[in-house]
């Protein structure tokens, strides 16, 4: 069986690539990365629980050096988390300046060092306008860095399956596939309850509710999305 590493946040996005992942023959190795974020405690107890969920390894790697940065609500406490805006093509605070290039070296070295074949990011398409480093070009473009930069022996895929979806066909996959979202977190703002309000928490709640089914986490508002 061929080893994939996925790059597991926290959220239901990257825990439904655990599960695309295996539901594609791959052995998954979960890399999560604190960075500085402001929900880190809970992202990393929600990665951890997944791993064992599905009996892997989690490979954990802490840095600093986007916190460092700042300019982002995510990482830099002087700038706030916005209420959800879900119909603007703006770039919104949360996002990290360049963050998918690091995130996806790091899982890259990983893959190259326990000798997997692919690395799996749960980038989808309704993140395209808010955050450039989830657009396919940018994932192609990153396959040729991946091809160019590893060993000439070396061959990984980029996979980033959901890059054309909707934050609701991830949801209705997840369904399927039986991921267990009750151990996933996606708030900007809170480690619990999550706020209901910040982007992070408009599109996951709207993606549950469009596919007609309950998001399993507790929120201190639950508004409607549809």
């Amino acid at each position: 069986m061929s080893r994939a590493v996925i790059l597991v946040s926290g959220g239901m996005d990257s825990a439904t690539a655990v599960y695309e992942a295996m539901a594609r023959g791959y052995e998954p190795l979960a890399l999560h990365t604190s960075y500085g974020q402001a929900t880190e405690s809970k992202e990393f107890k929600c990665a951890r629980r997944l791993a064992e969920e599905v009996g892997t390894e989690l490979q954990h790697v802490e840095t600093d050096h986007l916190a460092q940065l700042g300019d982002s609500s995510l990482t830099d406490e002087s700038v706030a988390v916005e209420d959800a805006d879900l119909e603007s093509d703006e770039i919104p605070t949360s996002y990290v300046p360049f963050r998918n290039a690091n995130l996806l070296s790091m899982a890259v070295a990983c893959a190259e060092a326990n000798d997997a074949s692919a690395v799996f990011i749960g980038a989808h398409s309704e993140d395209f306008s808010g955050y450039p480093d989830c657009r396919p070009a940018f994932f192609e473009a990153f396959q040729r860095v991946i091809d160019r930069g590893t060993k000439p022996e070396t061959e990984i895929a980029l996979e980033a399956p959901f890059a054309e979806w909707s934050k609701t066909e991830i949801a209705e996959r997840g369904l399927e596939l039986g991921v267990p979202y009750e151990h996933t977190w996606s708030c900007y703002r809170s480690t619990a309850p999550a706020c209901g309000t910040c982007d992070a928490c408009a599109f996951r709640l709207q993606a549950f509710q469009r596919a007609g089914a309950t998001d399993p986490i507790d929120y201190d508002q639950r508004p409607d999305y549809t």
